[in-house]
């Protein structure tokens, strides 16, 4: 089976990897763009995620039997579409299903259609009206905390909490008028309350009628130990069964999940592929942030490593919609992804020092997220976030002693990585 996978980064590596140790069938894998890691399970393409006629070319030229889409963009953009209306098979959201994580006001809009419990919130088409709502007192007095986001794509940096009316104003300036996330993924934000509790994700493939769900992961998206300094894509997560109990579970399936699916259906977009829900368990319940229409990243690593079910066996189950007659297992236990970047991320970084010591990493699997090879030969680090160093155990304890361990032996010139990753979900 010839398969294609689109994307770059350390979740498309996990994707890869997943279908390598999981399928029996022998597989013939190709990687768009791909990296360096990638291109040990797969054969890279140099072909953009954006140049989507280059892919369709390819997919026919090459007869790809499937193609799955892992970032984001590509979705929104109607990849899925493009393939379809050509004949090729692939496993992903539409255009119209995509606009559930495209558009953070469309999002919102259809939460509050289909009684999904969220956050409240307000929609700003202008600064000037986005100031307003946050001098309102709506969202309380001028030193409580307040949630701004960019209405479109914004790679993980279009969310910002603010934990004062200046802050929120201050972040208004730079996403409206100076477009520190570009020029259109803030013509509008969002104005929410900032909802306090434990932050948790659910992930589930779809086939647009049945749905299976991964193992509950928790992602650790600021870049300082102890929760400080500013979001980034993910500096690490972990699988481990206190993430989620299984009441909350039950209420987020009875009040978050089956109503977004259905919902999806009624309004003539059945959901197909990999949803997200990012939640906030409150003390009134679980309530849900954000969706996403695709794996996340650095969750696919931790949830992943954890899959015993052929991937292949899935995908091809969502495209037929045959979910309900797939058994799809997970290892016991829990898992853990730390991730390693380059100094000043998620700002402006360093790139290209040599990376060392991946041989004596041991008893886990480095996902590779920005990394390509040198002219020399030398694997070095050109993205923001390098490596996931991911692991699976009896406990999270465990597991995150393995990735510690391997992080000591590896290095590269501005390598930094959290110390704290999953350590009071650990400690419990």
């Amino acid at each position: 089976m010839r398969i294609l996978i689109v994307g770059s980064g350390g979740r498309e590596h996990a994707i890869t990897w997943a279908l390598r140790h999981t399928s029996p069938e022998e597989l013939d894998i190709f990687c768009a763009p791909g990296n360096a890691g990638i291109a040990r399970d797969a054969l890279q393409v140099p072909c953009s995620v954006d140049d989507h006629a280059a892919l369709i070319d390819f997919a026919r030229a090459e007869s790809i039997d499937l193609t799955f889409v892992g970032p984001e963009a590509p979705l929104a953009d109607g990849l899925v579409d493009k393939f379809e209306a050509t004949g090729l098979q692939i496993v992903g959201p539409t255009q119209s299903a995509a606009r559930l994580e495209a558009s953070k006001v469309f999002a919102k809009k259809f939460m509050s259609r289909h009684g999904v419990p969220t956050a409240t919130f307000r929609i700003a088409d202008s600064p000037a009206e986005a100031i307003r709502f946050i001098r309102s007192g709506e969202f309380g007095s001028s030193d409580h905390p307040v949630v701004i986001k960019a209405d479109g794509l914004a790679a993980g940096k279009g969310v910002i909490v603010a934990s004062s009316g200046t802050e929120a104003e201050a972040a208004i300036d730079n996403l409206m008028i100076k477009k520190s996330v570009g020029p259109q993924a803030a013509e509008r934000v969002l104005i929410e309350e900032a909802l306090s509790g434990e932050e948790a994700s659910v992930l589930l493939f779809s086939d647009g009628r049945d749905y299976v769900l991964m193992p509950p992961a928790r992602d650790h998206k600021r870049i300082g130990e102890g929760d400080t300094g500013p979001n980034t894509g993910g500096m690490g997560s972990v699988t481990d069964p206190s993430v989620i109990d299984d009441a909350t579970l039950e209420q987020v399936i009875h009040q978050i999940i089956e109503p977004s699916l259905d919902g999806a259906d009624r309004e003539g977009f059945k959901f197909r592929g990999v949803l997200f829900l990012g939640l906030m368990l409150t003390k009134d319940g679980p309530k849900l942030l954000e969706y996403n229409v695709r794996f996340g990243d650095p969750e696919t690593q931790a949830i992943l490593i954890r899959l015993r079910t052929d991937l292949v066996a899935i995908f091809r189950a969502i495209r037929e919609g045959s979910l309900a007659r797939l058994k799809v297992e997970w290892s016991a236990g829990s898992s853990a992804c730390v991730v390693a970047a380059n100094r000043g991320y998620p700002g402006t970084y360093e790139k290209g020092g040599v990376i060392q010591g991946l041989e004596d990493a041991g008893d886990v699997q480095v996902f590779h997220a920005g990394t390509s090879v040198s002219a020399e030969g030398r694997l070095i680090a050109t993205g923001g976030r390098v490596l996931g160093v991911t692991a699976a155990a009896a406990n999270l304890s465990s597991a995150l002693n393995h990735c510690y361990r391997a992080l000591q032996k590896i290095h590269w010139e501005g390598m930094q990585y959290r110390r704290d990753i999953g350590r009071r979900a650990a400690a419990v």
